[in-house]
């Protein structure tokens, strides 16, 4: 893996030499756009939508509209803005990491030592470990800052890269239940459903299945030549909502322990 950012983690008085690297990759296929007649590939051009003439990259400029008028922006104004170049990520506080919050989560890089932080790395790693906290950080990309969480995980610390509280939409404008009476014996045997199906998180039992029988698809049709070849589809399954709740849960629980007796 190539690093694709490099500083340090501010730790107290501690520094700790860091190379960043990306930890995901796309699973899902690169398709390019081709003309159906003669399979040339389609280049999208910038229209001005009054003329409808093409509009050369260099007369481009960035607006924002304000009340209904455009504010042209220019590179002194995003120069202005841009936030001072850092090479540190500074850890802020330590806590608790189930107190923060899924919603904040964006993306995860691997940090690894750079020359001389291998002992200084180890040491915040294994106390991060031994404290069951996680550092609260602030660090800066492309001109951009960014919230994250430093984690251990195994042998490597994670930086989880965060949004800001104000991206994340209210959610004041979703029709979701009022508080409704819940029976002690709906919360029984819902709680029992949930105490059956109780396992370890493995996400490795999850697989990108579309992508996989898309890229099978891809590879027979090659063989036909351009024939499409049943591979298997996906089935779309639609489900009315439930209608006696009590009915549902007993059912559930039964099927489970069927389950349970096969396995």
């Amino acid at each position: 893996m190539r690093a694709i950012w490099k500083g340090t983690i501010g730790f107290g008085l501690v520094t700790i030499p860091v190379k960043l690297f990306s930890a995901v990759e796309e699973s899902q296929l690169d398709l390019d756009m081709l003309d159906g007649k003669d399979q040339a590939r389609i280049r999208f051009q910038r229209i001005n939508e009054d003329t409808g003439k093409e509009v050369p990259f260099d007369r481009i400029v960035k607006a924002f509209d304000l009340d209904g008028k455009y504010v042209i922006l220019d590179q002194k104004d995003f120069k202005s803005a841009a936030v001072e170049q850092s090479e540190v990520i500074a850890i802020k506080d330590f806590v608790k990491e189930a107190e923060v919050e899924g919603k904040y989560y964006e993306k995860p890089y691997y940090l690894a030592p750079d020359r001389g932080g291998s002992r200084a790395y180890a040491l915040l790693r294994e106390a991060l470990k031994k404290s069951g906290k996680v550092g609260i950080a602030s660090f800066v990309m492309r001109s951009k800052e960014h919230p994250a969480v430093i984690q251990p995980d195994g042998a490597v610390l994670i930086l989880n890269q965060m949004r800001f509280a104000q991206e994340i939409r209210s959610v004041d404008e979703l029709d979701l239940p009022k508080v409704v009476k819940i029976s002690p014996a709906e919360m029984k045997l819902a709680m029992q459903l949930i105490d059956q199906g109780a396992g370890t998180f493995d996400i490795t039992k999850y697989k990108d299945e579309y992508t996989a029988a898309l890229m099978k698809a891809i590879k027979a049709k090659a063989k036909t030549k351009g024939k499409a070849k049943k591979t298997g589809t996906m089935k779309v399954v639609h489900k009315k909502p439930t209608g006696d709740l009590m009915a549902a849960l007993k059912a559930s629980l039964g099927k489970k322990t069927k389950t349970r007796k096969a396995s």
